[in-house]
């Protein structure tokens, strides 16, 4: 009778064929395949994270776990692994996996799964191919108002709000009528969108022409869109008109929840202190409603910036105590306004033995602080820790690392990463210290 193991993503690491796995191994390898891990769709998923930012690795892992282990990839796992190809433009290859999952009724293609085509195509600014791919949901019966929806925020959440209010209220002859003709609640939620797209865009004057344009059409104002201004208002630089939106709020009777207060607790510390933050934070406590890790990050953050790091770390461990746990934001607001390497470093150790995992933003951040003081130590512990996690490095990390490198003047070891960010399909900046050249393949002017 054959022995079923379970087995953790770092056992997994080691049994890939990429890394040096093959059927002649030793015995003890030998021994491991017989036993026949069981691989279980959360080490799968947390592999493939791991992967996010090599697709040639991901996806022969992918295909490797499926013939090796007999895996039967979920609905979850084909989409992930759709959102690491989307990353790097390879859509040929999205549209195969939509395909095997098509012929896979244990795990057929989803709105999440088009949801993630949606968002990939439109980063990529290929909105009429997002546009077709809408089109083609009729193949998969999911051609509808969720999927309309999700079209409408991938072309808002990456700045092509002009094609979002064309499709949504234009004459636009490639969508249905009928998925236009929205509920109020629907129409409500398409307008949130298109507000917030003018947000990203940092359109503010667009922003309060559409908010008005909503009450000229009549168009009902949920909560959400008073959150979505509110925090227009905040990143635009009149903090004290978020808390005005705020106190109006509250005289209308609108039942006010977690993600307002979290807003105007930033509003209020902006315009008027941490200080008020923390009687706002109070006030939302005395109300019923429980903060949030957002609401903690945000006090968190206004505290550091004040400098005040000690009572950021005694909230830190209030939120524990209190059974909100930490997230690498957490943390990011500590790396941003600490001015001591030895420090930061510490911090870092103590946020990875907490059990926080750094995401990619937390190593590029302190790989560019470190670089930008001209500490290379520090920047390369945090490189060795992310390699040690299993984080593979992003075009972003790469470049930080370079940056130090050339700064320094180690031409040859700068030269050496970006050869390495070629060979994993990632875009290295063009320098004139190393002899690289723009993408149009002219030289980089002296």
């Amino acid at each position: 009778m054959r022995r079923v193991v379970l087995i953790s993503p770092s056992t997994l690491f080691r049994l890939r064929p990429f890394e040096g796995y093959s059927s002649s191994s030793s015995s003890s390898s030998q021994s491991t395949i017989t036993e026949r891990p069981h691989v279980d769709n959360a080490t799968v998923r947390q592999t493939l994270v791991s992967f996010n930012n090599d697709w040639k690795r991901a996806l022969h892992f992918f295909d490797w776990v499926e013939s090796h282990f007999h895996f039967h990839h979920s609905t979850d796992t084909f989409n992930l692994m759709i959102d690491i190809l989307g990353k790097v433009f390879e859509f040929d290859l999205c549209w195969h996996l939509i395909r095997r999952m098509h012929h896979h009724p244990s795990s057929p293609p989803n709105h999440a799964t088009f949801r993630v085509m949606f968002k990939r195509l439109v980063s990529a600014h290929a909105v009429d191919d997002a546009i077709l791919a809408f089109n083609r949901l009729s193949d998969f019966n999911l051609k509808d108002h969720t999927s309309f929806s999700n079209l409408i925020d991938a072309l808002c959440e990456y700045k092509h709000v002009l094609e979002a209010q064309d499709l949504a209220f234009g004459n636009n002859n490639n969508i249905d009528d009928a998925l236009l003709t929205l509920d109020a609640i629907g129409n409500t939620k398409i307008h949130n969108m298109v507000l917030r797209g003018w947000y990203k865009l940092g359109w503010w004057s667009k922003c309060k022409e559409f908010w008005e344009e909503m009450d000229n059409k009549g168009v009902p104002k949920d909560l959400h869109s008073y959150s979505i201004y509110m925090d227009i208002l905040c990143k635009g630089g009149k903090p004290w008109k978020a808390v005005k939106l705020f106190k109006e709020m509250k005289r209308k009777g609108i039942k006010l929840d977690v993600v307002v207060y979290n807003i105007v607790i930033r509003a209020i510390g902006l315009s008027q202190g941490v200080d008020f933050s923390i009687r706002v934070y109070r006030e939302m406590k005395e109300s019923g409603l429980n903060p949030t890790v957002v609401t903690y990050n945000t006090m968190i953050r206004l505290l550091c910036d004040s400098y005040r790091h000690k009572e950021a770390l005694a909230l830190l461990h209030t939120m524990r105590h209190h059974g909100c746990f930490p997230n690498a934001i957490s943390y990011h607001c500590f790396f941003a306004s600490m001015v001591k390497p030895k420090q930061i470093i510490g911090l870092f150790d103590a946020m990875i033995e907490s059990g926080v995992r750094p995401s990619i933003d937390t190593y590029v951040m302190l790989l560019k602080k470190f670089g930008r003081w001209g500490f290379l130590r520090p920047v390369f512990i945090v490189w060795n820790r992310m390699k040690q996690l299993g984080c593979s490095p992003d075009a972003s990390a790469y470049n930080a690392l370079i940056d130090a490198l050339v700064d320094k003047g180690l031409i040859d070891m700068a030269r050496k990463y970006d050869e390495e960010m070629l060979v994993k399909g990632l875009s290295p900046k063009p320098r004139k210290e190393l002899g690289t050249k723009l993408l149009a393949g002219e030289a980089v002017d002296e």
